[in-house]
């Protein structure tokens, strides 16, 4: 079986999606209606833009979704099952037909203003911390002073914090002293899956509600708790915690093996689903989308 899956934030270059948007009169047309829907042409951002342009999250999240969707629908791709990495999730249900893509787009761009918006009223930030249990990482954030939660469980031996700076720069010494090999701050707009998420949650909540969900066409599995979903409302209220809640990327992976996905194909930019799926399971194939 086929499982497709698709990147979230921080896979985004300078450039990505040119060569589609140049080489083929279906991938034109949906950019062109991007711009459109968005209200600015993210297009040239995306093709001639800055790297400082691409890291605004109002311009990453809408971007990374074009040339992850894009592509896939370009193909006329029939998955057995889906997930997506944070952002990945609407990439996702678009693909397995839960979302429209102007229903996906419009989600997107609301989620990046939310964030952006959270990320101003309550500052934090995320660190990667490698090579340590992910049992150990969560006591120690419980026992730290503020707030820290694991954020993203990527694949073993890497897991993401996030919180406000003070309280993840105390958790990263203290994951040093238990073992880890490296408690490394990231370069990210904010502290997203954390609490300090709760502003942008309750705002996209309500547009969330008022969009129209589709039973998929298979089963996608969702970030919050790894699971198989096909009923509409199920996959609305998780669409909605996944902001404040962690990313279960490795146990996602583990579940769709169980299920019999024996092929993983990573339709976006970069290839870090690539990496950490091989990290996960060394049982199945991966490769990005052709």
């Amino acid at each position: 079986m086929n499982a497709y899956v698709f990147p979230g934030q921080g896979s985004q270059f300078v450039g990505m999606g040119k060569e589609l948007y140049d080489g083929n009169a279906q991938a034109k047309a949906l950019f062109e209606q991007a711009n459109d829907i968005l209200g600015f042409r993210i297009t040239d951002l995306m093709f001639g833009g800055t790297e400082d342009d691409l890291r605004r999250t109002d311009v990453t999240q809408p971007a990374v979704f074009l040339c992850s969707v894009i592509p896939a629908m370009v193909a006329n791709i029939a998955p057995d099952m889906v997930a997506g990495h944070s952002l990945g999730e609407f990439s996702a249900l678009v693909l397995s037909g839960a979302l429209t893509f102007e229903d996906g787009l419009r989600l997107v761009s609301k989620r990046a203003n939310a964030m952006q918006k959270a990320c101003e009223k309550n500052p934090g930030t995320m660190s990667a911390v490698i090579r340590l249990d992910d049992e150990k990482v969560e006591e120690i954030c419980a026992a730290t002073e503020g707030t820290v939660v694991a954020a993203n469980y990527n694949c073993p031996g890497q897991i993401i914090i996030s919180g406000e700076l003070a309280a993840v720069e105390a958790a990263n010494a203290k994951m040093l002293e238990a073992g880890a090999k490296r408690a490394m701050l990231l370069k990210v707009g904010g502290a997203f899956h954390s609490p300090l998420m709760e502003p942008a949650r309750a705002e996209l909540a309500e547009a969330i509600e008022a969009t129209t969900f589709h039973a998929p066409k298979c089963p996608i599995y969702q970030n919050v708790d790894a699971e198989a979903h096909t009923d509409p409302a199920e996959i609305k209220a998780n669409l909605v915690a996944q902001l404040t809640s962690p990313v279960r990327w490795t146990k996602s992976v583990q579940n769709m093996i169980a299920a019999g996905a024996t092929s993983f194909t990573e339709c976006g930019p970069g290839a870090v689903l690539q990496g950490l799926i091989g990290k996960i399971s060394k049982e199945v194939s991966v490769a990005p989308l052709a």
